[in-house]
């Protein structure tokens, strides 16, 4: 059985300094790399077109709408989708060989390495962050509301995991981290107004924000990853509090 081809897809806005990185460690495992820029205004596209991408224009309207976009762009049926950010090491890249020489039911899930300003982060719940990326895409779709976009496969479709992991290069320093979390929780209050879930009370101010840290700092050990364990934790606890908080005090839109 000859192995299928491989369109790998990657949405991108102002990912000059990431998108080179995450191409070049592509190596063999693509038969096309296809780009959905969302109109960059830094060398986003140039530097794309300088590693033989093909580039594709399109407004950016939400996550899962933008993956949904780019996937329907693929030449192949059999589609790895990255963001940007994220880099395959070698033994992923072995790992979606085999997959492509004897492809098994609707996709595969990759475990997400995190480097959290300078250090890899093992604990805490951020590792190993399986996500299903490597899909066929007539088997499923992408799925969400504004934030927490999932690949979800029609049901009773097999899914498998893949060996090796795919590096993630979050945050470069905690002023960026929390500059992303104030953006992330808007959009994650504004989603659970549109959920109709609009009622916000000491519970959700004070003792989940206070889980938050207990669980990732303490039960998923997130102690062990030193000072990157630390801030994650107390990071991840304000972004709980800021998620209410911004429901708690949005406004009905009025219309006249």
């Amino acid at each position: 059985m000859p192995a299928v081809p491989l369109s790998v897809v990657i949405i991108t806005f102002n990912e000059e300094r990431n998108i080179s990185r995450c191409l070049e460690a592509l190596g063999d495992v693509a038969d096309e790399v296809i780009v959905v820029d969302s109109f960059s205004t830094d060398r986003t596209v140039e530097i794309s077109q300088q590693h033989g991408a093909r580039i594709i224009q399109h407004t950016f309207e939400g996550y899962v709408q933008q993956k949904n976009f780019a996937t329907v762009q693929a030449q192949y049926d059999q589609v790895l989708q990255l963001d940007a950010d994220e880099v395959l090491t070698e033994e992923l890249r072995q790992s979606i060989r085999q997959a492509k020489n004897n492809w098994q039911g609707a996709g595969y899930t990759l475990a997400r390495l995190t480097n959290y300003c300078g250090s890899w982060v093992r604990h805490g719940g951020w590792y190993p962050d399986r996500k299903l990326r490597l899909y066929d895409r007539r088997l499923g779709q992408w799925e969400g509301l504004l934030l927490h976009e999932r690949y979800e496969t029609q049901p009773g479709q097999l899914v498998e995991a893949l060996n090796g992991d795919l590096l993630h290069y979050s945050y470069d320093s905690v002023e960026q981290h929390v500059a992303q979390l104030n953006r992330f929780t808007s959009i994650a209050a504004e989603e659970l107004w549109l959920r109709g879930k609009r009622d916000v009370t000491l519970f959700h101010l004070l003792l989940k924000p206070i889980w938050k840290f207990v669980h990732g700092y303490f039960l998923r050990l997130g102690m062990l990853d030193g000072f990157a364990g630390l801030s994650i934790a107390t990071i991840s606890a304000w972004g709980v509090f800021l998620k209410f908080a911004k429901l708690r005090t949005r406004r009905p839109t009025t219309t006249v």
